[in-house]
């Protein structure tokens, strides 16, 4: 009988502290699942990840393929988009498009994530570094992201490769200013002062408790990251200082089609919508990402 007595409170003391984590992530599911558009969303970003991961098998056309028998043809049964002014089918260069611009997305973000999050923790938790770095970054910050973004890609010359490396640049500041003022809160916790106290060191600090108290604003912050970068590949792209001109990206295809938009409206129209309602739902999601992960926003 001692020893179910002394278990129970226990048990229960267990069961009382997982009750609030439990809450806590059942409220942020239903906040995160319950809007219909929310779920719209997530199910058309699916099925463009998916069609870009299994292109070869959707696309019945070589994207780079040169037909001029069947150039500028409008949307029909043997080409749902149409053509484009060298044969090509528009339907397999969106497709194969979304790989690019997704690819490029997703990459850019996990970089700029990942050495912003080093920059943001050493920036906010020692204060003899927060100085050198966050100037730094306040000195790439001053130019307009598109602006800095060309300057990188002229002297870099275009490549998918290029690209990468200078919208890493262009948005690592945005996360690493995000993660310094989470660290700069959370350094200040009793929790963070009794680590120090009993002589835990600053990198296990930083990876055990100050890093994770700041994850929430950083997935949500990359969820944006993630749009703005496809927006400026689409950019870069579109200016002629992305991607080789020949690959398909949706920036490449809206260059071309704005050259014989009043003849052949489908070449732009396509990849415009398929850009459109990428960073729209993108947008959405992160917006979603944000009341579920905030519990403040989660009564409004």
């Amino acid at each position: 009988m001692a020893i179910v007595t002394s278990a129970g409170p226990r048990a229960e003391t267990a069961a009382l502290s997982r009750a609030p984590d439990r809450s806590r992530w059942a409220a942020g599911a239903r906040t995160l699942f319950g809007n219909p558009v929310t779920i719209v969303a997530a199910v058309f970003l699916l099925l463009v990840v998916l069609a870009a991961v299994f292109a070869p098998v959707i696309a019945r056309h070589d994207p780079t393929f040169l037909d001029p028998g069947v150039r500028l043809q409008g949307p029909s049964a043997e080409f749902p988009m149409g053509t484009d002014d060298r044969g090509r089918d528009i339907f397999s260069r969106v497709i194969y498009g979304g790989r690019v611009s997704l690819a490029i997305g997703v990459g850019v973000t996990l970089a700029a994530a990942a050495i912003g999050s080093v920059l943001g923790l050493l920036s906010g938790y020692f204060p003899r570094l927060d100085t050198p770095i966050m100037r730094t970054l306040d000195g790439l910050m001053a130019f307009p992201s598109i602006l800095l973004a060309i300057a990188i890609m002229a002297s870099l010359g275009p490549s998918a490769t290029n690209v990468f490396l200078a919208l890493t640049v262009v948005y690592t500041p945005t996360v690493a200013r995000l993660v310094r003022s989470t660290t700069l809160v959370t350094r200040q916790q009793p929790f963070v002062e009794s680590a120090r106290s009993i002589g835990m060191t600053d990198a296990g600090i930083l990876l055990r408790y100050v890093y994770p108290n700041g994850l929430s604003p950083l997935i949500v912050q990359c969820t944006f990251v993630v749009a703005f970068a496809i927006i400026s590949e689409a950019s870069l792209s579109f200016l002629g200082a992305g991607v080789d001109p020949e690959t398909p990206t949706w920036g490449n295809m809206l260059r071309d089609g704005q050259r014989v938009l009043q003849v052949a409206w489908w070449l732009a129209l396509f990849p415009g919508i398929a850009l459109v309602l990428t960073v729209l739902t993108l947008n959405v999601l992160g917006d979603a990402l944000r009341d579920a992960l905030d519990p403040r926003g989660r009564g409004r």
